[in-house]
């Protein structure tokens, strides 16, 4: 596990260390259905660039959030989809987007 070489201060610390930042939850959201391709996840995630993609999806499988199945075959295929410890955060994510959503709606955002 990649996980930030900061030591966390408190479980909610080690949390925000491995699922903050401004794609990262939206990627397990996206992925929460199955599997889909670099593409797929691109065109699914507003705003990203390919780089920024490329290195957010390189820490989320260093923080065996994510994985990545590679295809052998021209041209290359690979897949993310969400490890068995990414999908213990879907309910999670649920419920901050329900959040999310009644704020929005308070706030006309």
């Amino acid at each position: 596990m990649k996980i930030n070489n900061e030591k966390a201060h408190c479980p909610v610390d080690y949390a925000f260390k491995r699922v903050g930042g401004k794609y990262k939850g939206r990627i397990l959201w996206v992925l929460r259905d199955g599997f889909l391709r670099y593409g797929e996840l691109k065109r699914a995630i507003v705003g990203i660039t390919p780089k920024m993609l490329t290195q957010t999806l390189k820490e989320l499988e260093s923080d065996e959030l994510v994985s990545r199945k590679v295809y052998l075959e021209v041209p290359p295929k690979v897949e993310y989809s969400l490890t068995k410890t990414g999908k213990e955060l879907i309910p999670l994510i649920r419920q901050l987007r329900s959040w999310g959503e009644n704020q929005m709606s308070r706030n006309k955002f």
